[in-house]
């Protein structure tokens, strides 16, 4: 004779609370302790689907439930029953992360970026235990780190030069543009590529996805300059390369839509400083002030 046990509404309720907690607590196990015994205590499902649909043998679903009758919801709980001894103690995972935030560089690799393999070589060498890949990428997230996409700056930036450029010539510039009611003008320039980018992306081992494209090596050039005080942005589209003279078309552009004196802030791109254009920038001097950017 089978006997089909009737659980109370609180049970219940105290059940599908439990569940909601182990998903925001990310307790994988949890969950799945929950949902079964949702589903064979209050669903009444059979224990052989159960058996099938979670990989459990019936000596387990028969533990769990036996454990649930016994001692409630305490015993929907996931306690670590041991296992190994972990491969790195507390003091060298933190020795890994300072050596992590140093960079690659200042360890003796030559490269800028971190990949598992690295990390093995470099518990390797300060610990003397070679961890397989799988480890090091579970021991990564646990240390802070995630999977992400490098940013490039520019070797050739001088902090020190920065702040001295933002400490006395941007004031001098603001100070300029105020007493003659001047634009101030930030100019850059940017080529948009048809063919677009890729960036990661999860797919399945092996099979790396796909994109089409039209293969045409072709792209969108545009002079861009905008007002600092008014947001207003100029641009104008070219064909071809930048030289010389599209930024000088583009300048006159601007001072054909504007009666007020120009403070122009620019890069060091080689068609700003070339001699023609320094020759453009002495004969509209009436009109335009550049100051380029040297750091």
């Amino acid at each position: 004779m089978r006997i089909r046990i009737q659980v109370s509404t609180a049970t219940v309720q105290a059940l599908h609370m439990r569940l909601q907690q182990a998903y925001q607590h990310d307790e994988v196990r949890v969950v799945r302790r929950t949902t079964v015994l949702l589903d064979l205590l209050v669903h009444h499902m059979p224990v052989e689907v159960l058996c099938e649909q979670w990989g459990l043998s019936p000596a387990c679903l028969s533990g769990w439930r036996q454990a649930f009758l016994r001692r409630g919801m305490d015993s929907v709980v996931y306690r670590h029953g041991g296992g190994r001894r972990p491969q790195l103690t507390a003091k060298q995972k933190k020795r890994v992360v300072e050596l992590r935030e140093a960079g690659p560089l200042v360890v003796g690799c030559e490269t800028a970026c971190w990949t598992s393999v690295l990390i093995r070589v470099l518990i390797w060498r300060e610990f003397g235990g070679l961890s397989n890949c799988q480890y090091v990428c579970t021991l990564l997230p646990n240390l802070g780190c995630s999977l992400q996409k490098a940013r490039l700056v520019s070797d050739q930036r001088d902090t020190a030069k920065r702040l001295a450029w933002l400490g006395e010539q941007w004031p001098a510039i603001f100070r300029a543009a105020t007493r003659c009611h001047g634009l101030i003008l930030c100019e850059d320039e940017a080529r948009c590529a048809q063919w677009g980018s890729l960036s990661s992306t999860w797919a399945r081992r092996g099979q790396p996805p796909e994109v089409k494209t039209s293969g045409k090596r072709q792209g969108d050039k545009v002079f861009g300059a905008i007002a600092y005080c008014s947001g207003r942005l100029c641009s104008q589209g070219i064909e071809g390369r930048l030289t010389s003279d599209s930024s000088q078309g583009f300048l006159r552009m601007i001072l054909a839509h504007t009666t007020a004196h120009l403070l122009l802030i620019h890069d060091g791109a080689r068609y700003h400083t070339s001699q023609a254009t320094q020759q453009f920038l002495e004969t509209h001097r009436e009109r335009i002030t550049a100051y380029p950017l040297l750091v």
